[in-house]
């Protein structure tokens, strides 16, 4: 059992349609057809969404997301067409929110890896591959690779485990030309997000990307766009370089306090139950928002406000 502690209601927003609530961002549509994704403070962990959220969370993703979007557009366009509020939006959705095109999205989270750790390595571990990529002998967690790899995911419900899957079932999916175009691009962003991030001292272990097609409307040829958000810490792995130490759990920049305060005696919470997490307390809560804020700080070079 898994998913929502506590399930939001969506808001009603005059003109908007809610589509979608997931672990973190709301969906709707817009009558002209545009998307509106509002990303929440929500926080998972463990398959599980928290009752308790982390304050900011949702600006600081959107902002970072914005950042990078800039510096990516010449590998490959991104969904946002406007920051605007929609009419009779919120006040609280200023700075969350992002007005986008309407994809036909492909069901494959595109994941890149840098370095071995996570359920990488817990497939290195058993067989000396990840997703079916042989890797060498002598690896540890937190190794570097001999090359960023592409090793695709499928995309999990809310409250499922996404499962790591073979280049060759993504082919099968999708359709081969579709496979290597997601492999292109996703070895391609890897690598000028990892450089960028590395100029500011941290490792971007890895991450996750998605992508849709433009709907090719007026006898226009569809265009592959990066869509969702694009290298937060709720999707990327980052590592403080000067840290950095094979052999071991890496210091992160991401949800790491909660889920170490979750397994803990202190949260009295059994993982392999079936009663959901109970909320968190105020010090880790404080603590997990200054690790957002720290990384956007890091990689932007300005301070979250």
């Amino acid at each position: 059992m898994s998913g929502f502690v506590e399930k939001p209601e969506p808001l009603q927003v005059p003109g908007l349609t809610h589509l979608h609530s997931g672990k973190v961002r709301d969906l709707y549509r817009t009558e002209a057809g545009e998307l509106v994704m509002v990303a929440s403070d929500r926080i998972s962990a463990y398959d599980w969404v928290l009752p308790t959220e982390i304050p900011d969370k949702g600006r600081i993703l959107t902002q970072l997301s914005l950042w990078w979007f800039e510096r990516l557009e010449d590998l490959v366009p991104n969904h946002v067409l406007s920051t605007d509020l929609p009419a009779g939006a919120p006040a609280d959705w200023e700075g969350r929110t992002l007005v986008c095109k309407a994809l036909e999205m492909i069901p494959v989270e595109c994941v890149a890896r840098g370095y071995l750790t996570g359920s990488g390595l817990v497939e290195y571990n058993a067989d000396r591959t990840v997703c079916g990529l042989g890797l060498p002998e002598g690896l540890l967690d937190g190794s570097e690779l001999p090359a960023p790899i592409f090793t695709p995911a499928t995309k999990a419900a809310v409250g499922d485990h996404d499962e790591n899957v073979s280049y060759e079932e993504v082919a099968h999916q999708v359709g081969a030309e579709t496979a290597a175009l997601l492999r292109q691009k996703t070895l391609e962003v890897y690598g000028r997000a990892r450089d960028i991030a590395r100029e500011r001292g941290l490792i971007l272990a890895d991450t996750k990307f998605e992508f849709g097609f433009t709907r090719g409307d007026g006898g226009t040829e569809p265009e592959l766009v990066l869509a969702d958000e694009v290298l937060t810490p709720d999707s990327s792995r980052y590592w403080p370089a000067d840290a950095w130490q094979p052999g071991r759990a890496q210091p992160s920049y991401d949800k790491q306090y909660v889920r170490d305060w979750l397994t803990s005696p202190g949260s009295g919470w059994d993982r392999k139950s079936e009663q959901p997490p109970p909320p968190l307390p105020q010090e880790v809560v404080a603590a997990t928002r200054a690790k957002y804020a720290e990384a956007y700080e890091l990689l932007t070079g300005v301070p979250w406000s």
